[in-house]
């Protein structure tokens, strides 16, 4: 990995850590260039990318400041903060993980393009449904490769996965293409998300996620009730 993007990495998992919180200020570019050994040059690159991710904002003659972007049930869709997880989205909530199904298949022609594997291969067919504070919010139609996403149990499912895949097997998690999208629930999600018959449109996100490497290790579809979330975009030029 280029130098500046393992600097830009770094300061990312600092910030969604908490450790800077929303209007702290980075350290200054020289500071930042004693603390990695690098040039100046390689510090704005890594910080130019925080901004194209919607983390942080310059501010002329007075340094970075970490952007206050998410509030309590608010995802950002930005590349800032789309792995930092269901749980730590409700931080402070009881969240739960119902296991609706956990199996091993073989990829439809569909699934097994998009994670860039054959129709051969064997990947997890997970079904869970996310609840908040007891109410259910989501529900996630997820497939992973098995060969490159060994050991998923129960137990795994029940907490992260995204925890599992960066604190046990020890893989970084790069980026993911989403497409967003309103669909009407089936009567089975009706049910399972306590939603009206015909009164409560869901809404979808498709997902293909990749780690640091470029290998695909997730594609997902994850069907939100309408009125539980939203959904904040950051655009930048």
């Amino acid at each position: 990995m280029i130098k500046y993007q393992e600097i830009a990495n770094t300061l990312r998992e600092r910030i969604l850590g908490a450790e800077f919180a929303p209007g702290d200020q980075l350290p200054l570019e020289r500071e930042l260039c004693e603390q990695y050994g690098v040039s100046r040059i390689t510090v704005k690159k890594a910080v130019d990318e925080l901004v194209a991710d919607g983390l942080v904002v310059k501010r002329r003659g007075a340094g970075t400041f970490v952007k206050e972007l998410s509030g309590r049930g608010v995802r950002d869709v930005s590349m800032a903060n789309q792995f930092t997880g269901f749980t730590h989205t409700f931080e402070g909530c009881k969240v739960e993980s119902e296991i609706l199904r956990f199996d091993i298949i073989h990829p439809s022609a569909d699934v097994a393009d998009k994670l860039n594997i054959t129709e051969e291969d064997f990947v997890y067919d997970i079904v869970r449904l996310r609840k908040v504070d007891g109410a259910p919010i989501v529900i996630e139609y997820t497939h992973m490769p098995i060969e490159l996403i060994p050991g998923i149990k129960r137990e795994v499912l029940e907490k992260s996965i995204y925890g599992y895949i960066e604190n046990t097997l020890h893989y970084k998690i790069q980026s993911a293409h989403r497409f967003i999208r309103a669909l009407l629930p089936t009567e089975e999600e009706e049910k399972l998300l306590q939603i009206p018959h015909g009164t409560l449109p869901i809404l979808e996100i498709e997902q293909v996620a990749f780690l640091d490497d470029g290998r695909a290790f997730e594609y997902s579809r994850a069907h939100h009730r309408g009125d539980k979330q939203t959904f904040r975009v950051v655009s930048l030029r």
